[in-house]
Formats: C-alpha cells, structure tokens, sequence
C-alpha cells in the first residue's frame, strides 16, 4: 500500500478545514454530556427521545444479559435465533403497521441486504428487468444498496429530491416497458435537510403506475407522527407503505440494530436470500431487551414524543428569532445554515469551548457552499439546556459576525 497517497489526502482534509474529528464523551449519552471534564449540551446527537441512556431500557438491556446472556454467537438460521427475537419482530411490525419484520445488524446492512436479493435474483424469470426509481438526496445506504445490484438487471434512475412532477415524468417514460419490479424509494426524513418525503404523493404515484414503495424510516420512527410511529403516521400513509426500513439506534435507544418491515412473503423470502441477514451474526440478547423497552415505552408514554416535539419547536422559534438562516420544517433535526466547510468547523469549534456539542457537515455530505450545523434536538434536553445552547449561539455567531 501507498502509504505517501494516504498521508497526502489527510494533509489536505486538514489544509482544507474538512478533516473530521472524534470528540471524546466521558459518560452516557444524553440530553448533557461529558467532554474534557465539562458538561456541555449534546445537539449532535440522534437520541430524539433520550432513551439512551433512560433507566428502563437500561434495566432491560441488563436483565437480557442476565436472562439470555452476552450473545448467541451464530447466524439465526443454524443456531442464533432466540425466542425474544421472534417477539421484537412481532412487536415492531405492530408499531409499524406492517405483517412481518425482519432484524438486521444495522439499517444500513439492512438497506444493503433488501435491493440485492430482490434485484439480482431470476426468481424463475430469464432476462428479466427491474427498475428503481430514488430520490436523489436518499442515505448512502440506499445509494450502496443499489449499487450491489447487477447493472445487466436493473435500471437505476434519480429523481430530483421531492420533485413529485419529476418522478411521475420518469414513471410515465416507462409506462409501457416490461420490468418484473419496479420500486420507488425514498428517505422518510432527510437526514441533511430535517424534511419530510411527500408520502401521499409517492404511494399515489405507486399505485396509479404499479410500483411498490420503500422508505427508510430511520430519522422518523420515535419521532415523527403523534404517537411516533414515523412519517407514514405524519402524512397519513399508515399501512400504505410497502416496505419499510428503520433502525434500533437513533430514537429507539442508539445501541445497534436494524429491520426491514412488509408483508409476510418478502419477509420470508428475504430470511433466505439476504445476505447481510443469513451470514451476520443475531443481534445479541441486551440490544433486544432495550429496544423491546423502548418500543414499550412508545406505545405506553405519549409524552416522551410529545416532549420533543414541544423542545423542536421551540428551538426552531429561538434560533431563527437570534438571525440564524435555518431549513423550514418540524423535524428535530435543525440546520443551521453556514456556507463554508470551514466556517461550520470553526463554529462548531467555538460553541464547544462555550459548553454546547454541534458538529459542521460539508461537501461531499451536503452540496458545496450549503456547509451547516446540524442541530438535532431531544426529549432528553431540558429548556435550561436549550436556552444555555441558544445563548452560546448567539454569543459566537456575533463574534465570527455571522449574525
């Protein structure tokens, strides 16, 4: 290996201001953390809900460990498949409204695992074709999902992000074409942008040209809708989705773990084919337990969504009150826009030094000159801690006379 090669492209990350840096927290997630010996307000993290570290799913994460040990150490078709498996899935696919779930290791194996063994399978048909339809600002997930599939099966078309007109434009150019599937896909929340994918549009369009529709609702699930149940709970497309992905980190706890969710056919049918999910290990019994608790949570405690919708709100009132330009929207998930790789690192810098944890995102993760901060907001914060992070806002955006 060219070691010279890599030490250039480090250089120039660092020269450029876009060399990402791992901060260190000295304790559990959470509303406030721990770093360099200080509290500082967490708004960078996906905890949406604050179960990451909430005493219940901690109790459960423990009591499975008790219960059913560390790990079962084997995939699930040869001896890795446990009782409490079978009941999250059953569990999930109650929240989600959908037959049948799956678990995966992540949604990211989970999205690579789902096109692959559906696209490049024969499935009894010679020469056959199928077609994906993806929005463009989809998850890199998605993005390296299709990439997994064989360019001699598959068509591979972006539309413009939300363009429904767009969409419909190349729905209609293949109107009259022979494809054994055709699939829209879509994010249910962007998770650069905070929005929302316009669902009832989308299954629409599904049904009036006879595509099924994927979303991946991993930036939703816990969070959007009253009960968060997710974005097809906030357009009203509940049971209307026909394939739904998420995770078991982010809003459910942040510990690990993914599913795909549908009807009990491709549910089945992915048990023998996905590849992510027949050669991975099962999930191990603490994950389990907690993301069990967490769902239990959910479906007991309204408020905890409640909460965090009440937090988003109002920090998206305040931020853009102080003269910050933030991305329209509902979503905890708040950019605030900067422009410049290198202003967002040195913003982030210096809110960090006066106790608030952001982090910048920038080209290739955004376009170039849409470089942000990327606000993401929690049941687990507390007005105090909102307020702390608004005033330090305001404190650095007029000292870098961005504001």
């Amino acid at each position: 290996m060219n070691q010279n090669l890599l030490t250039a492209e480090i250089a120039r990350l660092k020269a450029s201001k876009t060399f990402k840096v791992e901060t260190s927290l000295q304790g559990p997630q959470g509303g406030v953390v721990k770093v360099g010996g200080k509290e500082v307000v967490m708004l960078a993290s996906n905890n949406y809900l604050g179960l990451s570290n909430h005493p219940a799913v901690k109790k459960a994460a423990i009591e499975g460990i008790r219960k059913y040990g560390y790990g079962v150490a084997s995939v699930r078709f040869l001896c890795g498949t446990q009782d409490i498996h079978l009941d999250l899935e059953k569990k999930i696919s109650r929240f989600v409204g959908c037959e049948d779930t799956i678990l995966f290791s992540s949604c990211f194996a989970a999205n690579e695992g789902y096109f692959a063994s559906l696209v490049n399978e024969k499935l009894g048909t010679e020469g056959h074709r199928d077609v994906l339809y993806s929005d463009r600002l989809n998850h890199a997930s998605i993005i390296d999902g299709q990439r997994l599939c064989r360019p001699e099966y598959v068509d591979k078309k972006i539309y413009a992000h939300a363009d429904m007109a767009d969409l419909e434009r190349q729905l209609e150019a293949d109107r009259g074409k022979e494809y054994r599937f055709r699939m829209i896909v879509t994010d249910g929340v962007f998770s650069m942008e905070g929005d929302l994918a316009p669902l009832q549009k989308i299954v629409g369009l599904g049904r009036a040209y006879g595509a099924s529709v994927f979303v991946d609702d991993s930036h939703a699930i816990g969070v959007c809708g009253e009960t968060g149940r997710g974005t097809p709970e906030a357009t009203g497309t509940f049971r209307k989705i026909d394939v739904i992905t998420g995770t078991l980190g982010k809003a459910i706890g942040g510990a690990a773990g993914g599913y795909i969710s549908g009807s009990r056919e491709l549910v089945s049918y992915l048990r023998q084919k996905s590849r992510p999910y027949t050669f991975s290990n099962s999930l191990p019994p603490s994950i389990v337990f907690g993301a069990a608790a967490a769902f239990d949570l959910l479906e007991k405690d309204r408020s905890i969504v409640g909460r965090l919708h009440a937090n988003t709100a109002y920090f998206r009132k305040e931020i853009a009150a102080l003269g910050f330009r933030i991305l329209a929207g509902e979503h905890p998930i708040v950019p605030v826009m900067l422009g410049e790789a290198a202003t967002a690192q040195e913003m982030s810098t210096a809110l960090l030094k006066k106790g608030v944890y952001v982090k910048g995102l920038w080209f290739p993760v955004v376009p170039k000159g849409e470089a942000r901060l990327r606000v993401q907001i929690s049941a687990g914060h507390a007005k105090k801690d909102l307020d702390r992070a608004l005033d330090a806002f305001a404190s650095v955006g007029k000292s870098m006379r961005i504001l």
